[in-house]
């Protein structure tokens, strides 16, 4: 990535971030920067995204992940599963560095990239699993477990519900309304809010959705 290519990336971040109306200090959005670099950088050998051009990236990739770090703000605790490229895990991870982090994928060389960005960024609130997540086991349950394009919500919540703390919730990103899929969701399992999302620069549909445990 180029110098210029650098420079063109600021002023996206900054009004994407006033559009959302999120408060970051610049060392936070030199972070931010600097883990699209590296993204990029890794993605021209280890294919980790489709999309190639940085600007793009930054809007299809850090601001749509950007558009949902508001949901975030009560969690503690938080699990990104199949996060792939660390989409959202690294940009909540730069947002909320009080906040602890976790990624898991079950492709080495996603893990290898996670790694590498959480040294190079010094995000020591991240700790990145290789593993399917039906198989991870960890001593302190996640209050809320996230993914973004991950797989269908059925699948999400029977495969890592065993991580989840009492009381805690699910958050997936999706983009067009999944109807369907919030039909199909496992026994004792239910929708508590879906929230729409506007991305800056995006024209497409967003949606969070809120999963917790049907209440006996």
């Amino acid at each position: 990535m180029t110098t210029n290519h650098i420079e063109n990336l600021r002023p996206v971040l900054e009004s994407g971030l006033d559009a959302l109306c999120i408060k970051l200090t610049k060392e936070q959005q030199n972070k931010i920067i600097n883990y699209l670099i590296i993204l990029s950088k890794w993605n021209s050998v280890y294919n980790l995204t489709a999309i190639r051009d940085p600007k793009e990236m930054m809007t299809h990739h850090v601001l749509d992940s950007l558009s949902a770090v508001p949901a975030f703000t009560e969690a503690q605790n938080v699990l990104d599963v199949g996060s792939g490229g660390g989409l959202p895990g690294m940009i909540l991870a730069i947002c909320y560095p009080d906040k602890k982090i976790s990624m898991i994928d079950t492709v080495s060389k996603k893990t290898a990239f996670l790694n590498q960005a959480k040294a190079e960024l010094g995000l020591n609130n991240v700790t990145v699993y290789s593993a399917r997540v039906e198989s991870l086991q960890v001593n302190q349950p996640f209050d809320v477990i996230t993914s973004r394009a991950f797989s269908e919500l059925n699948n999400f919540v029977n495969w890592s519900q065993h991580l989840l703390a009492e009381g805690g919730r699910f958050i997936a990103m999706k983009g067009v309304h999944p109807q369907g899929e919030m039909e199909r969701l496992p026994e004792g399992w239910e929708v508590k809010e879906v929230r729409p999302l506007t991305v800056p620069g995006l024209d497409a549909e967003r949606h969070l959705i809120f999963i917790q445990k049907t209440a006996a």
